[in-house]
């Protein structure tokens, strides 16, 4: 028996994409402490609803300053971050703690020390 709206008719191969990732330091995209890496992405199999994970780091330093385009989760693997909107909400986040970006927040990222964290946008690879 299937979930609700599941399609049954035919079975659907999962992707894997093994030893995708051997290091925890992405490429620097801003600042002089910024680091994010996509890792994989569905944008080349489904290209309508296209999903993309990777890996975020933060270093003490300039805050990053993000709006962003696109819904994306977060969970946040090591160090912390200091995470606030420009609703006023501000959030000391740690390992476990999980955040959910909504397409057009802007969202600004401090740390003390560093912070690493892995994402899913709701966007095509390369697209941050």
């Amino acid at each position: 028996m299937g979930s609700v709206g599941e399609d049954t008719s035919s079975p659907v191969a999962l992707n894997y994409f093994g030893k995708a990732q051997s290091t925890f330091k992405p490429p620097l995209i801003a600042n002089e402490n910024a680091y994010l890496g996509d890792i994989a992405s569905s944008d080349k199999i489904d290209s309508t609803s296209p999903i993309t994970s990777g890996f975020y780091r933060l270093e003490k330093g300039t805050p990053l300053v993000y709006h962003y385009t696109y819904h994306e989760m977060k969970i946040i693997l090591e160090g912390s971050f200091d995470i606030s909107d420009e609703a006023g909400n501000k959030v000391h986040a740690v390992s476990g703690d999980v955040f959910y970006f909504p397409k057009g927040a802007k969202i600004t990222f401090t740390t003390e020390d560093y912070g690493l964290a892995f994402y899913t946008g709701a966007r095509k690879e390369g697209a941050a």
